[in-house]
């Protein structure tokens, strides 16, 4: 009898040794989802956390802003992301789901024209008035004169111009819509700005990715995707012409520019536009991107390493950017995300 007793407590001491190590080797799931703007720096960042923190794994899903929105909002993600700030509506929305929802910017990116112009390169120019009426459908050849007229030495074919947009709700379509909005004042009444707009003309891909695949793979196509998505698919970019009269070429140093001006006057819940901006080198088509973060965490061990991840993206991750052609946060933002991250409970 004592024999089988001490046998039974031995093999539930082994139970319980085996049930404390499983425990203490697993891994903390962290699930995201939202924004494919930013997806080349998330993949890179989550890739090289999970070598510094062996405990945490996450699970981002690049659905796009308006799902990463409306998946923080019903809570069930732990972050969703963004490059559109939300709407005071939107804000009141999660703040009666969950409580206060912070914005965390990470990152600053370019939205770039693209196209598939067989015969032309890199070179095209744009103004604000030429992309907003293509985009209207009011110019549709790639050789009428008013592209022409800023474009000589270019030989620019006859072909219609097709136009291809986004289909899903998108970050990447709010800073576009909003660009168009603040050249255009037809684009602002009759079309406005969101992640979802009611598109004149076009084709539709899902995700930037969808995007890039259609200028690719589309002759004679125009649209809009994240800088990163261009170079990927080894896409021309357009330089446009910017507030103060200049054609830019969009990159690391002009999406600073457009940011240093705005960085001056930066609110504390990080909710401002970076299209347009004044500088002779700023490129007009920027934004800020975010991750949506609840202030108060309900999952005590999920919310703690989020924020220490938040915490190594500020500061180790920020140098990774400029690698992956997004700039990183002026120094006063990074100072204020900083103390935003401070105040997250969990």
């Amino acid at each position: 009898m004592f024999k089988s007793l001490r046998k039974g407590i031995a093999l539930l001491a082994l139970v319980a040794a085996t049930a404390v190590a499983g425990q203490a080797g697993a891994e903390t799931l962290i699930n995201g989802a939202g924004a494919t703007f930013p997806y080349p720096i998330y993949s890179k960042w989550f890739s090289e956390y999970a070598k510094i923190d062996t405990s945490v794994k996450f699970n981002y899903q690049s659905i796009g802003s308006g799902g990463g929105i409306k998946q923080i909002t019903a809570q069930t993600v732990d972050f969703g992301a963004s490059d559109k700030p939300l709407s005071d509506e939107e804000l009141s929305a999660a703040a009666a789901a969950g409580g206060k929802l912070l914005h965390i910017p990470t990152v600053m990116g370019a939205v770039v024209v693209t196209y598939n112009l067989p015969g032309v390169g890199k070179g095209l120019k744009l103004t604000p008035e030429v992309l907003s009426d293509i985009y209207f459908g009011k110019i549709t050849k790639w050789n009428d004169p008013r592209i022409a007229g800023i474009n000589r030495g270019l030989r620019l074919p006859s072909s219609p111009i097709v136009v291809v947009h986004r289909s899903d709700g998108s970050g990447t379509t709010a800073i576009f819509t909003n660009y168009l909005c603040s050249v255009s004042p037809e684009w602002k009444t009759k079309v406005g700005t969101g992640t979802s707009v009611k598109w004149p003309i076009g084709l539709g891909g899902k995700g930037n990715e969808g995007v890039a695949g259609q200028i690719k793979t589309t002759a004679n196509s125009i649209g809009y995707v994240e800088l990163a998505y261009a170079f990927e698919n080894k896409l021309p970019y357009a330089f446009l012409k910017n507030q103060a009269g200049n054609f830019v070429e969009p990159s690391i140093a002009s999406t600073s520019a457009a940011a240093a001006g705005a960085a001056k006057h930066m609110p504390a819940d990080f909710r401002i536009a970076l299209v347009n901006q004044p500088g002779k080198n700023a490129y007009p088509i920027a934004g800020f991107t975010y991750l949506l973060v609840y202030q108060h965490q309900k999952n005590h061990e999920n919310g703690k390493k989020l924020v220490e991840f938040l915490h190594w993206a500020l500061n180790s991750g920020e140098k990774m950017a400029p690698a992956l052609l997004y700039a990183p946060l002026p120094v006063n933002v990074k100072k204020m995300v900083e103390k935003t991250i401070k105040t997250i409970k969990y």
